[in-house]
């Protein structure tokens, strides 16, 4: 039986929710889908924030025939197998899900078929594509970056699945998946299909239902590193382990967990401990170098390091407003006192005049470089960091 999520998937680019920094008027997939442009791009993004849904539109689009494999159980032989398949006029398109599983020798074999067009390569990652896809294929793909999917979004899609729900579930639907649609769509039909009536207490025994339980690359993945995170920021060191142990037994990536304590070492611990940070990244080094089973240790000695560290998010709360006004105002003048005069046309303009670097060396008392606010105009006075 076809599952919800995949009956009511869009079709086109009119259907699709969200993205629309990508798939709006003028935007690159959009522009790319009507001037029947062919390249290679990876989507980067949360889970169900329409990763596979583009790849299908795209593909079908531009009259291509699609492939689709995950990289989780794909190798060189399937890559090979669509090589040698003739579609005679039918340009290929093949869409890799988690890429980010693909290892380097896997990619370096892919990589040529990719760079002589043989074929056209769509990667979907939760991960950092910098991180984790080789240099030179990454170089050959464009990489779109998918947003988490509003609450707006979500309940437009949760509509689309025509089952009868009221406002209140909607909602705890909604804050629930978490941006995913795939896991919202799941949800309730798991629910419709268990009690024939989609309520908020149906909903919530439904979670707990086994035909809700995920393998380690579905939902439960995501379930448990955020139950990961979460105990390591209210410093509960015990649950943090039994998560870790969790994600370890299920074969879950160590890199992965290392890249999220770096993460955390500074979203959460930051200027509380500055430390944090070289521990996480030693860390992330030891999981490269040792490798499973052992470096389980290593994560295991982090993650109660970080967790009885003092935490601190100030550094990370000004830095997303700093990006909010950035968004806001967009590139304001810099002021002309730091701005760069390597021209002679530049200091004729200004550029650098009255900039003194002797104001700024720290003095033995520890002041502030200078007093002088040096944002823009119309962000003066603006203050980020809470001290």
């Amino acid at each position: 039986m076809e599952p919800l999520a995949s009956k009511i998937r869009p079709k086109t680019l009119k259907e699709f929710v969200g993205q629309e920094h990508l798939v709006g008027e003028g935007k690159p997939i959009n522009t790319a889908i009507k001037q029947k442009h062919l390249f290679s791009f990876i989507l980067w993004g949360p889970p169900g924030s329409g990763k596979t849904t583009l790849a299908k539109i795209y593909a079908k689009s531009l009259d291509a025939k699609l492939y689709e494999l995950s990289a989780v159980s794909a190798g060189k032989a399937d890559i090979r197998k669509i090589i040698d398949e003739d579609t005679k006029d039918y340009p290929k398109v093949l869409f890799l899900d988690e890429i980010h599983r693909f290892n380097k020798a896997q990619q370096d074999f892919l990589l040529p078929y990719v760079e002589r067009g043989d074929l056209t390569l769509i990667g979907a990652t939760t991960e950092n594509p910098s991180f984790e896809v080789i240099p030179p294929l990454l170089s050959r793909c464009r990489v779109f970056v998918l947003n988490e999917l509003t609450d707006k979004e979500m309940k437009t899609i949760v509509k689309r699945t025509k089952l009868k729900l009221d406002k209140e579930s909607t909602d705890w639907l909604v804050n629930m998946a978490n941006g995913d649609a795939r896991q919202a769509i799941t949800m309730l039909e798991n629910t419709n299909e268990l009690y024939k009536e989609i309520n908020l207490e149906n909903l919530k025994n439904a979670l707990q239902s086994k035909f809700l339980r995920y393998d380690k690359v579905g939902e439960e993945h995501y379930n448990t590193i955020s139950a990961f995170i979460k105990s390591m920021r209210a410093s509960q060191a015990d649950a943090a382990l039994y998560y870790l142990a969790r994600m370890i037994d299920s074969g879950e990536d160590p890199k992965f967990i290392a890249r999220r304590m770096v993460i955390f070492a500074s979203e959460d611990i930051g200027l509380a401990q500055p430390t944090a940070l070289v521990i996480a990244n030693d860390v992330f080094r030891a999981v490269e170098i040792i490798g499973l089973p052992e470096c389980g240790i290593n994560l295991a000695h982090g993650a109660t390091y970080l967790c009885q560290c003092k935490k601190d998010r100030s550094s990370y709360n000004a830095y997303i407003a700093a990006t909010q006004d950035v968004k806001q105002y967009g590139n304001l003048p810099i002021p002309l006192k730091l701005r760069n005069a390597p021209t002679k046309l530049m200091k004729d303009l200004n550029y650098g005049k009255g900039y003194d670097p002797k104001v700024v060396v720290r003095k033995p008392n520890h002041e502030k470089y200078s007093k002088e606010d040096y944002l823009p105009d119309q962000l003066k006075g603006k203050k980020y960091l809470k001290s």
